[in-house]
């Protein structure tokens, strides 16, 4: 029954069945079988389709109401086993992290924890809070403000400088007056939402918006506008620095947070890590 439930719940985050059954590593047949269950068990409609989405129905809604906040317990009930007897560490990771500066500092917090198991997972940071909340994983390397998240606790572990990649990699300077339009990442992005009102005292206008921020210097590299990106994916790209427009000066930065549960944030090996990255981002500096 748990096994069900907890598949109900990966319904409800990801909105489809392929979605579901990528993220919990089963055939999208396995998915349906196991709503199917749930809805017969209950005798009630759980989900229904809304074009090529599913959504949760009233019945469904309050079932994964209840059920959330049940599932993390019993995950963490063991928790301590699982970091005690196997010393091993969840980790969610802002994608742009993972894809640029994030393993090499990474990999620095392994060599002084040898004996600790690295687990890694990447999402966008919307994701990667969610299945902190869940249980699922233990902590978070993400971007984003820490506002509407005051159920965890939040570090920050360092901001990030934004910088612009000028169309086509040409050589150009900040204007003085008037707005400058670029290509940035959408909305439901972490990022956006804690430096968008720079962003407007800076003048910069969002005139596309896309879901990562690799794509965005890509499209920028190619000459198809300016793009807004953080700097290590300009770097990770080797975007000639001397032609980035670094707005970390200007007060454009992303912060990059830690993030886990309150009872998670006791355990040793959590402490420890949080301790060994803190560390390495003053001894290495800020991102600029």
């Amino acid at each position: 029954m748990i096994e069900n439930l907890e598949t109900l719940l990966a319904l409800s985050r990801a909105g489809t069945m392929m979605e579901a059954s990528t993220d919990l590593r089963v055939s999208q047949s396995a998915v349906s079988k196991r709503i199917a269950t749930l809805e017969k068990y209950y005798d009630r409609k759980l989900v229904q389709k809304k074009g090529r989405r599913v959504e949760l129905t009233q019945h469904g809604q309050r079932l994964v109401d209840k059920i959330s906040p049940i599932l993390s317990e019993l995950r963490d009930m063991f928790i301590d086993d699982v970091t005690g007897g196997r010393g091993e560490i969840i980790i969610g990771v802002s994608d742009a992290i993972l894809s640029s500066w994030g393993p090499s500092v990474f990999h620095r917090i392994k060599q002084q924890m040898p004996e600790v198991s690295f687990v890694f997972h990447t999402y966008r940071t919307p994701v990667v809070l969610d299945r902190i909340r869940s249980g699922e994983f233990m902590v978070g390397v993400c971007t984003g403000s820490d506002r509407l998240d005051t159920d965890l606790q939040s570090e920050v572990l360092t901001q990030e400088s934004m910088v612009i990649i000028p169309s086509g990699c040409q050589k150009m300077k900040f204007p003085i007056s008037g707005e400058l339009g670029v290509i940035t990442i959408e909305d439901y992005s972490g990022a956006w939402r804690s430096f968008k009102d720079e962003v407007q005292r800076l003048r910069i206008v969002r005139e596309v918006s896309l879901e990562s921020f690799f794509s965005v210097a890509q499209m920028a590299i190619a000459g198809f506008g300016h793009g807004l990106v953080p700097i290590g994916v300009a770097r990770t790209l080797n975007v000639d620095h001397s032609v980035l427009i670094n707005l970390g000066d200007l007060g454009l930065r992303r912060p990059v947070r830690f993030v886990a549960r309150k009872s998670t944030y006791a355990l040793p090996v959590v402490a420890t890590f949080f301790k060994a990255l803190s560390e390495d981002f003053e001894t290495n500096g800020e991102l600029n």
